[in-house]
């Protein structure tokens, strides 16, 4: 069976924008239709409700204001992501006043769009719940059997059912968010949302609003009351991520919460009880952020209940075959391409690599290699392999030169040639191959032009 992902809707009349959102928006596993009008997106809405809208302000004929309001005439009730490139803010302000999730301007920092995301998914209860063992099966499960990897995920089944405060520790790229996804969905809140918040993507005077709203008035522009992400997780539960980075104040609301299970909005003076489990995440030392006088002991202390530490890819290497299988599994069926796996000097190169980014390296090797790959069996190509990958150093460890082509030469060889493999396919029927593609005919054919016969 398919996967069957919550639908997210992008309304831009910007080609280059739709497919870097669509790219985006698919890395993160979920499914995207993207729109070049509010029209065009009205006629689809009949038979296809997205669960979540990300939505330009400036749309030829109908605004993407007027299509908010034509939604909400129609009781669709959508969550929507506003995105400008002009930073009007009484047009944010309007927006928001009329129901707006988040209101971001380019250019956007894509992790805090796809928070933005996460959110609005969470809060109409769209995102599926699928589990095997408890744990979230798709591109994004918790894949491995290495000891080191076995060790996080029974601590994730002894603490799942407690409803404590859990602290996950780890360096960046290695599934910390995961292991959040696993504790959530094995608890007795799975049927809550899950509201995952970075913290470093958040602007330090914004943050406080972001975490727990604020009420109309309390600052200049907040001409209504907004709902933080804590309210939004009521009954579910909230992951912070990159939580070493909140500022003070942050830090003594956050300790608020965790001792007394309340907030307040900024601007308020009621308070809000808190039926939300928190789960933290940090690739920083905490005890020496502490030490240094930069994050407050007694949050470490309330964060630090239930501390896991999920180790580096390089100390699990025996999980590296797993996730290459993996990986190339999902990126061939997204691709539409018939790899299979690698070649045993591939695979051999792959689990001696140290990979500094971790799993997030990996995957986006293998991402690569599936896209260029014209046969079953993918192979090392130089230009795609990370810098240090064929002679062996003293610890082990292969290297590589560094490729010759830079990155953008890279990524324009990699497009030429799926675009020639998919014309190839389609019979050298454009319409076709830009179907397939995923690309409007216009954004096709000024890509044929740009790359020559061999595209063609």
């Amino acid at each position: 069976m398919g996967e069957t992902y919550p639908l997210v809707g992008v309304v831009d009349d910007d080609v280059s924008v739709r497919e870097s959102l669509e790219g985006l928006i698919r890395s993160a596993g979920l499914r995207v239709e993207t729109f070049a009008s509010a029209k065009e997106f009205l006629a689809r809405a009949r038979t296809m409700v997205p669960g979540c809208l990300v939505l330009d302000v400036k749309l030829p004929g109908l605004s993407g204001i007027d299509l908010q309001q034509e939604l909400s005439k129609a009781d669709l009730q959508i969550p929507i992501i506003f995105l400008t490139g002009h930073g009007d803010i009484p047009m944010s302000v309007r927006a928001m006043k009329s129901g707006a999730l988040e209101f971001l301007t380019k250019p956007f920092d894509d992790r805090a769009l796809l928070d933005a995301i996460w959110q609005g998914l969470a809060s109409c209860r769209k995102v599926p719940n699928k589990r095997k063992n408890g744990v979230k099966q798709g591109p994004d499960e918790i894949i491995g059997a290495s000891a080191a990897l076995k060790a996080v995920l029974n601590q994730v089944a002894s603490v799942a059912p407690a409803d404590s405060t859990v602290l996950i520790l780890g360096e960046t790229g290695t599934g910390k968010e995961l292991v959040a996804r696993a504790i959530h969905e094995r608890s007795q809140r799975s049927s809550g949302p899950l509201v995952c918040v970075n913290c470093a993507a958040i602007q330090p005077s914004l943050i406080a609003s972001e975490l727990f709203g604020h009420e109309k008035g309390s600052f200049t522009g907040a001409l209504q009351q907004r709902r933080g992400r804590f309210e939004l997780a009521e009954g579910g539960t909230i992951f912070l991520d990159e939580v070493g980075d909140l500022p003070g104040e942050a830090q003594v609301a956050l300790l608020r919460v965790l001792q007394e299970r309340e907030f307040e909005r900024v601007g308020g003076n009621q308070p809000i009880r808190a039926d939300v489990r928190v789960i933290a995440a940090t690739n920083r030392d905490l005890q020496a952020a502490v030490d240094a006088g930069n994050f407050r002991s007694d949050l470490f202390y309330r964060l630090n209940v239930f501390p896991i530490e999920v180790a580096p890819l390089r100390e699990r290497r025996e999980d590296i075959p797993l996730l290459v299988d993996h990986f190339i599994g999902v990126y061939a069926r997204r691709a539409g391409r018939k790899v299979r796996g690698v070649d045993p000097r591939t695979l051999d190169m792959l689990e001696r690599y140290s990979w500094p980014g971790n799993i997030r390296e990996l995957q986006n090797v293998i991402e690569r290699w599936v896209i260029v790959s014209d046969t079953e069996e993918a192979a090392a190509d130089e230009s795609w392999l990370p810098a240090e990958c064929v002679h062996p150093t003293e610890e082990g460890v292969h290297a590589l030169p560094r490729p010759t082509l830079s990155l953008r030469e890279q990524v324009e060889a990699v497009e030429r040639n799926l675009i020639g493999r998919t014309m190839a396919a389609a019979g050298g029927n454009q319409s076709e191959a830009a179907r397939r593609l995923g690309l409007s005919r216009g954004s096709l054919l000024e890509r044929l032009k740009k790359y020559g016969p061999m595209a063609g």
